[in-house]
């Protein structure tokens, strides 16, 4: 008669801590997805800047720009270049026709009201968390996005 060979422990072991990182990943992945922003009309800018002048720095070195403004609360003042209508949103762009360099604005859902009301040429100060800046080479041009935006009045 041959012996039965236990299962090992280390097999356990394994299957138990798998197990754990897959809730833990899972946990982490619902947090993410379920986050909630504070509206970015109450927060504190941590940068105010022309239009024109933001996207000549993202222009000169934009890797420099994206470590100073990433992921921050900016004050961006300008002129709307247009504005683009996008399934549940609208963004409003600032052109710099120089360059066709540009600056583009995702509105939160509870601004778009104030974002559908201005029109092309009109003179707006626009608070948004700035996703960062980089050169497109299909557009050949630089682009900065902006979301969850609010007009700063």
């Amino acid at each position: 008669m041959i012996p039965v060979k236990k299962k090992t422990p280390w097999v356990k072991r394994i299957l138990i801590g798998g197990f754990i990182l897959l809730l833990a990943g899972a946990i982490a992945v619902w947090f993410i997805f379920t986050e909630k922003f504070s509206d970015t009309k109450e927060r504190k800018a941590a940068f105010t800047v022309n239009a024109m002048d933001f996207i000549d720095e993202f222009e000169k070195n934009d890797s420099l720009a994206n470590i100073k403004y990433a992921e921050k609360i900016i004050t961006v003042n300008g002129r709307v270049s247009e504005t683009e209508a996008a399934d549940t949103t609208i963004n409003i762009k600032m052109i710099d026709t120089a360059t066709d360099a540009y600056i583009i604005f995702a509105f939160q859902q509870q601004h778009l009201n104030e974002a559908k009301s201005l029109k092309e040429g009109d003179s707006v100060s626009i608070k948004g968390s700035c996703s960062g800046g980089s050169y497109s080479e299909i557009l050949e041009t630089e682009f900065i996005t902006f979301k969850r935006c609010a007009i700063n009045k």
